[in-house]
């Protein structure tokens, strides 16, 4: 697999904004590796049974970016960012259906006899979390973007800051107190649902 500089990777992105219709092409082997490790890190919080495969959520990032082509990339960390977020819509949108369907949504009537076969899921704390990110949002969008790019994207306190253009500092401040606040928040929001 071959290996790219940050610098190659962003004149890459910046060739496809600018419409060259190559530089996808070229640039997709170079960020594959950095797309999976992403996305086995987003799988491995998921429950054992997730009928998403990694190979399935990289694929469904490319199918998504193909319609950014426009899109004017800053650099290798803010293609990143949006990969992030991307595979965070994607398994969200999936939990959020999972969550329709446990509940009934377009099953078929089954008997109480029938239902005793019906195995439990156990539930995904991904929409939960979800929620509770998009509340932070509302109250400090940038806290929110530190998480998302952090935990969700894998990218380390020097490329967060890159993206969001504030110092490491703030950075490290944005993220421990985010954690505390979504702690909070998701434990509030399991209180009132049992």
């Amino acid at each position: 697999m071959p290996t790219a500089s940050t610098h190659e990777v962003t004149q890459l992105l910046r060739a496809w904004s600018a419409g060259d219709p190559h530089a996808l092409d070229k640039l997709t082997p170079l960020v594959y590796e950095d797309l999976h490790r992403t996305a086995r890190r987003y799988m491995a919080r998921e429950r054992q049974e997730h009928t998403i495969q990694t190979t399935a959520l990289i694929n469904e990032v490319y199918l998504r970016l193909v319609d950014f082509r426009g899109t004017g990339w800053q650099d290798r960390a803010h293609f990143f960012a949006v990969c992030a977020k991307m595979m965070r819509r994607i398994l969200t949108d999936f939990a959020r259906s999972r969550r329709y369907l446990k509940r009934g949504g377009g099953a078929p009537q089954i008997t109480f006899d029938e239902g005793i076969f019906v195995s439990r899921e156990p539930g995904s704390d991904l929409v939960a979390l979800d929620d509770a990110l998009n509340n932070l949002a509302g109250t400090d969008e940038r806290k929110s973007r530190v998480v998302e790019l952090r935990f969700f994207g894998g990218l380390n306190v020097k490329e967060t800051a890159e993206v969001l253009k504030v110092s490491e500092e703030t950075v490290k401040r944005d993220w421990r107190l985010a954690k505390l606040w979504l702690l909070r928040e998701m434990s509030v929001e399991k209180k009132s649902e049992a």
